[in-house]
């Protein structure tokens, strides 16, 4: 009989008071009675605001998503925002996702900042997560919620947390609404709603959405390259399936083919194991439909619209899904030509992209003699960077993990945008005589092959996170001195602040937040980042090699040595 350790027995009492309903009560101590285990883990801590908000299994407890939690968190934002905007009544946009309980949940979001006297603006139905960044801005709040567990299993939920700008929450914000929802208690939450301050929203802001998604994210593409474009689109049972289709026929795009199986949103998502688009298994029904149709591109989005899945076809035809820096990289380039093209590039434009993406992108912004800024993973950093140098345009940049943003006008990764500008890519590609993967290989020949790969490993529950952070702790304290036989000649510690450059002893602070992130730099030009996940029970290995492409005729021998050198990377550090 396992025994529930005193210090989470104490939290659980909390939840046996009359400011939790009977409900709950009752299923509480049935859990203590059978279930102990479960209960342990629904109470040990916390849930934390990780790089992407606040997200966990849905059920009760202070370690999962249920009406009090998020309560809570929300009657903590409504007190600092009362606290802030002291002169105005606050304003807040709530949008949520197609997962179960997402609608619910977000009407009781609703209700507690409506009974706090914050005027609400809640989406009528389901939306994309970056609808919900721009209809804040047009919509001139000062805050905005969406309930959404992006690409997670589908007992999880979450909450994400924007400000005025559009932006997710960032320091030193955020470490104070965090420190006021924390010092909250769950019997001051005001759960009786004042319906006179909630406003539903929907096709009104659905038709300035598209619009303005079309108009930062096409490019002069002729009409007769359009309707040469064969595309197929799966939304995985999520969101996009609202805004994407019709954003594509606004733009022009008519020969669009809809994987209808997984069109219908469902939060148990049926048709796949796993909703992500980052895995070629989730688009495996779009694939198919692909080869039947024998279209150009494939296209796939996660279950909140903010990552999306592209796969193109190879030398030999075949469909191929490209990793999330490739996507980037292709996007980011288009744009770029674009500027040049319209003599935009002036010498006050940057690209951004993050500390485990591909460092190709610096290279190609040197190329284009623009910024590149490096941020810390999670868009809520580039987001930062566009209000932090308001004197700078940006153009547009992404992340290895699927997403990317267009422009500022969103100010997350937007797969609505995103989705749109990829099949610029790929009309304008086709209709040269090219096509999306061969463009991507002359990037290659002209400015080096990058090559990266991501290692996931999955740690559930309290023993799994402590292992998680004894990893970290074991390869600080024991840094490798090389990788596959190259000497590591750099480390950056992105917790401690420093970069050691391990030949001549020097060590430089590094000047961006601090975050449980270590990177290796070897000897010969390969990196690999260590960094637990902050939104999953995972910690995962960044690796990343580069070499000369001498010319496209070399691609495939040159892509079999560089997939051996990572390989023999795995295998050297046991990842495998």
């Amino acid at each position: 009989m396992i025994k529930i350790e005193p210090h989470i027995l104490k939290r659980i009492n909390t939840w046996l008071t009359p400011a939790f309903d009977a409900e709950t009560q009752d299923f509480i101590k049935n859990s203590i009675a059978f279930n102990p285990q479960e209960i342990q883990e629904s109470f040990y801590k916390d849930l934390e605001f990780g790089t992407g908000g606040m997200r966990g299994v849905m059920g009760v407890g202070t370690n999962r998503i249920n009406k009090y939690t998020l309560g809570r968190s929300t009657q903590g934002l409504s007190d600092y925002m009362r606290a802030y905007f002291p002169n105005e009544t606050p304003k807040v946009a709530i949008a949520y996702d197609c997962r179960h309980n997402s609608k619910t949940l977000a009407k009781v979001v609703a209700d507690v900042f409506s009974a706090n006297g914050i005027e609400v603006f809640l989406f009528e139905d389901l939306r994309p997560t970056p609808e919900l960044s721009f209809a804040l801005k047009h919509l001139k709040c000062h805050c905005g919620i969406v309930l959404t567990a992006s690409h997670n299993p589908p007992e999880y939920n979450g909450y994400k947390v924007y400000w005025q700008d559009g932006g997710q929450l960032v320091p030193p914000q955020d470490d104070a609404i965090v420190n006021k929802i924390n010092s909250t208690p769950y019997s001051n939450i005001k759960f009786n709603a004042n319906n006179d301050l909630i406003h539903f929203i929907g096709k009104d802001v659905d038709r300035v959405f598209i619009d303005a998604s079309v108009k930062n994210g096409s490019f002069d593409t002729p009409v007769k390259a359009k309707d040469n474009l064969t595309i197929v689109f799966t939304s995985l049972h999520g969101t996009s399936i609202t805004l994407v289709p019709e954003t594509l026929k606004k733009a022009g795009y008519k020969n669009v083919h809809i994987v209808k199986e997984q069109e219908v949103p469902n939060g148990d998502f049926p048709t796949v194991a796993s909703p992500n688009p980052e895995e070629p298994a989730a688009l495996k029904m779009a694939l198919e439909l692909a080869n039947k149709v024998n279209a150009d591109i494939v296209i796939g989005t996660d279950p909140d619209c903010d990552r999306l899945g592209v796969a193109v076809r190879n030398l030999e035809g075949d469909l191929e899904l490209l990793n999330g820096n490739q996507t980037m990289l292709m996007m980011t380039d288009f744009l770029l030509k674009q500027w040049k093209k319209e003599g935009k590039i002036k010498g006050k434009e940057f690209i951004a992209s993050t500390i485990v993406s591909t460092p190709m992108m610096s290279v190609l912004a040197n190329a284009y003699n623009v910024e590149c800024k490096i941020v810390l993973t999670g868009f809520k950093w580039i987001a930062k960077l566009i209000h932090d140098f308001k004197n700078l345009n940006f153009i547009g940049g992404g992340e290895e993990s699927f997403g990317f943003m267009v422009g500022d006008f969103v100010r997350d990764k937007d797969a609505v945008t995103s989705t749109l500008l990829a099949c610029e890519v790929a009309a304008q590609a086709k209709a040269k005589g090219s096509s999306l993967y061969k463009e991507l290989i002359e990037l290659y020949v002209e400015h080096g092959y990058y090559k990266e790969r991501l290692i996931s490993m999955t740690k559930k529950g309290i023993e799994g996170a402590q292992e998680i952070q004894q990893m970290m702790i074991d390869a600080r304290n024991n840094p490798l001195t090389q990788i596959n036989g190259s000497k590591v000649v750099k480390i950056e510690d992105y917790q401690l602040s420093i970069s050691k450059n391990i030949i001549s002893g020097k060590v430089d602070s590094i000047d961006i937040p601090k975050s449980n992130v270590l990177i290796y730099y070897t000897e010969d030009g390969s990196q690999v980042a260590l960094r637990p996940s902050g939104t999953e029970p995972k910690i995962k290995f960044y690796i990343s090699a580069n070499t000369k492409l001498n010319s496209a005729s070399e691609f495939q021998k040159t892509t079999k040595h560089i997939e051996a050198k990572i390989d023999a990377i795995v295998k050297d550090m046991k990842l495998n």
